[in-house]
């Protein structure tokens, strides 16, 4: 599977973004979905992840109660919306796709879309 992440952008401490991630092929449904992000100098680190039929989700304590991932399987996407953004969630943002299950584990992903960066301004 092939993913495509949407342009981020810049936007003001407080402000919302909504990430959108785009699948290419028949078969989006049967991976788990997440997103990660990684900041200049640090390591990329887990946000957001949702299962296959969309029914759970797992959150990093960092973005929980701010960040809502969801998932579109008729048009094999998946989002993030983020909102009460803090300069800190300042980084490139992936997505990525497992085949078995899903989880917070970078390595463990199979596919990974080309990166968009989320500016947060103070």
């Amino acid at each position: 599977v092939q993913l495509q992440a949407c342009e981020g952008g810049l936007v003001q401490a407080g402000g919302s973004l909504r990430l959108t991630c785009s699948a290419s092929g028949r078969t989006f449904s049967t991976y788990g979905m997440a997103w990660f992000r990684q900041a200049p100098g640090k390591e990329r680190e887990f946000v957001a992840a949702i299962s296959r039929a969309a029914d759970s989700t797992y959150y990093a304590e960092s973005v929980k109660g701010r960040f809502t991932i969801s998932r579109d399987n008729a048009k094999s996407t998946v989002y993030l919306e983020m909102n009460s953004l803090k300069p800190e969630d300042t980084a490139v943002y992936y997505c990525a796709a497992v085949k078995f299950g899903f989880n917070s584990r970078w390595s463990d992903y199979d596919y990974w879309g080309q990166g968009t960066l989320v500016t947060v301004s103070s």
